[in-house]
């Protein structure tokens, strides 16, 4: 019998897909046809991103034995489907064993699995909690011997942290390393993985291939963006962000190793561009992942609820926004106007509702209980929640969900109201202070991102952009009325959430002691409004909900 000599030339497949939690069925359909078109393409493996199959992060759907069962079944089909003489493949997938519940893949080729591969570092921290639903690995988990080449195949977590696992694939022989990731986007991750991957090939001497999921999972965003890093610490390929991609890469074995001969080299966003696309993916991903054919939201004149528009448009297209002006006495010739405007730009469907006679209605059935008090907050209140009611009717009536438009800034210090501007199914911008909103919209009128359904040109009316901020719920009302310039609100809160910066710490910026302070208490007792607020879009380090946990009933304050 001759011997078969280890190959010189390796064609790796990467599939970054976008995957939907819990559609076993459906995404083990996506991977045939990746694999299908990475076979077309020459590929001898093809490489998918952690927990696949089952779509991450599942959560608690790993503790349901039925599907575990599932999932278990279509990485068994799959593996058969190698018995073609195609590519090999390396899929995530949950697997129950008697050692635990893990994240794992399957290693297939020849219509067999060569091996099972356990997830051995299981994050804990922000928008993880894997603890919760796995278990880890066990150890001495060696390289994989795929058709003479030895890969290592550590899974996500467990290159970010010190535990050397890496390093002991490298000094059990495995010649490259192969990584499935889930990994959520926030703005400059990308900079972090090509130095979490650096440091890996530094310790190991061998070349990483990192595979990234794409598409939104409620709050979480997944940027594609895979790249590799080869033995040399240079950059061997890098794929497209926000982009859905089966890519093939040519590596060639020398007498320093693998190294890469052939694969892409795409650019990554800009900052803005960056975030902008992440907002558009989430948007678009809920809305459909989720079954609504529409959505609709109040398009007030503002600045939030204009750029809110314009990402549902394009991410939806124009036909499938409905926008609602909902104007009362407060509201201006100027708001009307430029809602007006933003509406044709877009071209979607634009309709008037005027709110004079709810909220007149209700002061009328309030004035008996109300007699002898002063109007304020809870009469300006009633005019939000007579527009989130209407809102709700029309998301009842015609089946579209309500897109809810209130920044960063705003649900980090309480301003917004419960049961009216905070009504919604989700919210795209969540996760954006004021004046990031700003830069986005000010990047939207000079750029249209790719894969966006909208027109070119300014579609958020410049006179939106500015005019002071306003909730227009009573005679010239202004944001800054209640609160701190928005340049030095951002601040204050990107020190307070963001860095978990002390109140001596913020002031030694240059801020002033009692707007810190101030910021502070509005910062903690909006936590109640928060836990009731639509899930969004996470850009930042720290969102609130999965990454920020703070008690509703707090009594702390930091007074130095």
């Amino acid at each position: 019998m001759t011997k078969k000599t280890a190959p010189d030339i390796l064609r790796i497949a990467v599939a970054q897909l976008n995957p939907t939690v819990g559609d076993v069925a459906g995404n083990l359909a996506k991977a045939r046809e990746a694999r299908a078109d990475a076979a077309r393409q020459g590929a001898d493996i093809v490489l998918f991103t952690e927990l696949f199959l089952a779509g991450y992060p599942p959560e608690d759907l790993v503790l349901k034995p039925a599907f575990l069962k599932v999932c278990e079944k279509a990485a068994q089909d799959f593996a058969n489907d190698t018995a073609d003489g195609g590519p090999g493949v390396i899929i995530g997938t949950p697997l129950k064993r008697k050692s635990g519940t893990h994240n794992s893949i399957i290693f297939a080729d020849g219509g067999k699995i060569l091996a099972e591969r356990y997830k051995l570092d299981l994050p804990n921290y922000g928008e993880f909690d894997e603890k919760r639903v796995f278990q880890a690995g066990p150890e001495a988990q060696g390289p994989v011997n795929f058709r003479g080449v030895r890969i290592g195949i550590p899974i996500c977590e467990d290159i970010w942290g010190d535990v050397g696992i890496c390093e002991t694939l490298a000094e059990s022989g495995a010649e490259i390393l192969l990584v499935p990731n889930g990994s959520p986007y926030y703005r400059a991750k990308m900079d972090v993985r090509h130095q979490v991957v650096i440091r890996q090939v530094i310790e190991t001497g061998l070349p990483m291939i990192y595979a990234n999921q794409i598409g939104g999972q409620d709050e979480l965003i997944f940027d594609g963006a895979s790249f590799a890093i080869g033995a040399d610490k240079t950059l061997a390929f890098q794929m497209s962000q926000f982009e859905e991609t089966v890519d093939v890469t040519t590596w060639k074995r020398t007498d320093a190793g693998w190294i890469c001969s052939e694969g892409p080299m795409s650019k990554i966003p800009e900052r803005e561009e960056a975030d902008y696309r992440a907002c558009m993916l989430g948007l678009r991903d809920y809305v459909n992942k989720n079954g609504f054919k529409n959505v609709v939201l109040g398009l007030s004149g503002g600045i939030d609820s204009a750029i809110c528009a314009v990402l549902a448009v394009d991410a939806l297209g124009e036909e499938r926004l409905r926008a609602v002006m909902m104007p009362y006495r407060y509201t201006s010739k100027d708001s009307l106007k430029d809602a007006e405007d933003c509406a044709r730009a877009l071209g979607c469907r634009y309709d008037i509702v005027p709110i004079f006679e709810p909220v007149e209605g209700f002061l009328h059935a309030l004035t008996q209980l109300f007699e002898g008090t002063k109007e304020g907050i809870t009469e300006e209140n009633l005019q939000s929640r007579a527009r989130g009611t209407i809102l709700m009717a029309i998301s009842n009536k015609f089946g579209s969900m309500v897109v809810t438009t209130g920044n960063k800034s705003e649900m980090s210090v309480g301003y917004a109201t419960l049961y009216g501007d905070m009504n919604g199914g989700f919210n795209p911008i969540k996760d954006l202070y004021k004046m990031q909103v700003y830069a986005l919209s000010r990047w939207r009128n000079s750029h249209v991102p790719p894969g966006a359904l909208g027109p070119s040109g300014e579609v958020i009316p410049k006179n939106i952009i500015d005019k002071a901020p306003s909730a227009e719920l009573r005679e010239n009302q202004t944001d800054q009325d209640s609160l701190p310039p928005y340049p030095v609100l951002d601040d204050i809160l990107e020190c307070l959430v963001e860095n978990e910066m002390g109140v001596d710490d913020i002031v030694a910026r240059g801020h002033d002691r009692a707007t810190v302070t101030h910021v502070e208490h509005l910062l903690y007792i909006a936590e109640y409004k928060r836990r009731q607020a639509a899930p969004g879009v996470k850009i930042t380090r720290k969102n609130f909900g999965r990454d920020r946990r703070y008690p509703i009933t707090n009594r702390f304050r930091d007074r130095g």
